[in-house]
């Protein structure tokens, strides 16, 4: 292991840390945020809740677009990093004037929201698709992948729980200290921005490309840019898998605290429950290169997908007068969904190499762009399904669990556990069907693409 590989893996997870504090706050607390911190009126939440899932829809179908715009992008400092640095600049601050009091009502305040979430997905996009495609030009050889892929899971994901732990206690401490809940919130976001920005200089900075690609100036046309996307099949049924399981996934996670304040009854108890998830995905992340050197990709994404679904069921029928079982549910949860994320990061990495070999041009951003693409598709379904159900359940007008009836909180339940069970296993049956790249086609991917002299040896 050279130094360039350690420095790469180091610059490139730190600089996802903050991304993912951000990503957090906004695609699973917002909602929250505007329900129960701000207290909007429930036919004002409707027009918000739509204009959420508009702007999501939107972002989604023009990630490809941005895609090809950096694929396209010729500078001294490479295509992605012009892009990683506007992203620094301005998802910062759409980040904190979504949490910010503009004194506004009515339909005032709808419109200055629209234009405000509008901006922020399309800030996010601009970072979010030069950072992940830089992935596959540091290294083709498939465990170096996985050691800097799960490296900045790591990060992420120490950024997400960072999140969802902290939120409650230190929103609620800098609201005391602030004056209020609503300006706890936009403290907390003020610190999260700030924290993206600087961790993103670090991969700005840090990272080395490796040079293994031959003729990277080659230019994408707008009218191949589906083309790219539906014929790499591998790369297009992976998105339909990804999309199921981030749909079930992100509604999960959107009914957390919900779930603590209006089922268990205790909201605080959500932070511990996030801690026990947290420790469970990093410790996953932390033994997937362990299980990677003894067992295969179909059999680890297997393992994990029956690890969720017991999980779901256990959290299902939880009694919520302890946590004992819910945090048993939580672990094994969280330790499956940890290898499903990693193996999918390293299944559209290796869709790269693919499209490359079958398609005769290398397109590392446009592949990538449906990444982001795929978590805004499953966060506008998530979350409107989330959104729907708390105004039909009555939990919008409820302020304790006692307020909830048997039948709004069975609403929630099935679709907190039932409804994203069935997601994955339909993303489950997908892949094992269409997904061909194992490692022996992948190797003789890459030898075929420098047999065409068109991908060096990084080794040599």
């Amino acid at each position: 292991m050279n130094n360039n590989s350690v420095q790469n893996r180091v610059s490139f997870g730190l600089g996802t840390i903050g991304r993912d504090m951000v990503y957090a706050i906004v695609s699973m607390f917002l909602i929250f945020y505007l329900t129960d911190i701000i207290d909007l009126p429930k036919n004002m939440m409707w027009w918000i809740t739509g204009i959420i899932f508009a702007a999501r829809i939107f972002d989604a179908l023009t990630d490809p677009l941005m895609g090809f715009i950096i694929d396209n992008t010729r500078t001294r400092w490479g295509k992605f990093k012009p892009w990683l640095v506007i992203g620094a600049v301005l998802s910062p601050v759409f980040t904190m004037l979504l949490f910010t009091d503009f004194g506004l009502h009515g339909g005032a305040f709808i419109v200055v929201f629209a234009i405000i979430y509008f901006m922020w997905g399309i800030s996010y996009t601009t970072h979010d698709i030069s950072f992940w495609s830089m992935l596959p030009v540091l290294s083709t050889n498939q465990k170096e992948r996985e050691k800097i892929g799960a490296l900045a899971r790591i990060c992420a994901n120490i950024g997400l729980f960072f999140v969802v732990v902290g939120i409650v206690p230190l929103t609620g401490l800098l609201g005391e200290k602030l004056g209020s809940h609503q300006s706890g919130y936009f403290a907390f976001s003020v610190f999260i921005s700030v924290f993206m920005a600087m961790g993103l200089c670090i991969t700005i900075f840090g990272v080395r490309e490796s040079g293994i690609v031959v003729n990277k100036n080659q230019s994408t046309p707008i009218r191949e840019l589906m083309r790219i996307i539906i014929k790499n099949d591998q790369l297009f049924f992976t998105a339909i898998a990804l999309v199921l399981f981030m749909i079930g996934y992100i509604t999960t996670t959107s009914f957390g605290l919900y779930y603590f304040k209006y089922a268990y009854g205790d909201e605080n108890m959500f932070s511990i429950f996030s801690l026990i998830l947290g420790v469970s995905q990093l410790t996953g992340l932390a033994v997937f290169p362990l299980f990677s050197k003894k067992f295969d990709r179909k059999t680890l994404f297997t393992g994990a997908i029956f690890s969720m679904v017991a999980g779901y069921l256990v959290f299902f029928f939880a009694p919520v007068t302890t946590m004992l079982f819910i945090g048993i549910a939580g672990v094994l949860i969280f330790f499956g969904q940890a290898f499903i994320q990693l193996l999918m990061t390293m299944f559209i990495a290796d869709s790269v190499d693919y499209g490359h070999w079958k398609l005769g041009k290398r397109n590392d951003s446009i592949t990538f762009s449906l990444q982001p693409l795929i978590y805004k598709m499953g966060g506008a379904i998530g979350s409107g399904v989330v959104a729907a159900v708390i105004l039909m359940s009555g939990i919008k007008e409820a302020n304790t669990a006692a307020d909830v009836t048997p039948e709004g909180l069975l609403m929630m339940k099935i679709a907190m556990f039932i409804f994203p069970m069935l997601c994955f296993v339909a993303s489950y049956l997908i892949y094992r069907a269409k997904f061909k790249i194992d490692s022996n086609f992948y190797t003789q991917i890459l030898s075929d693409l420098r047999a065409r002299g068109e991908l060096k040896d990084e080794n040599a």
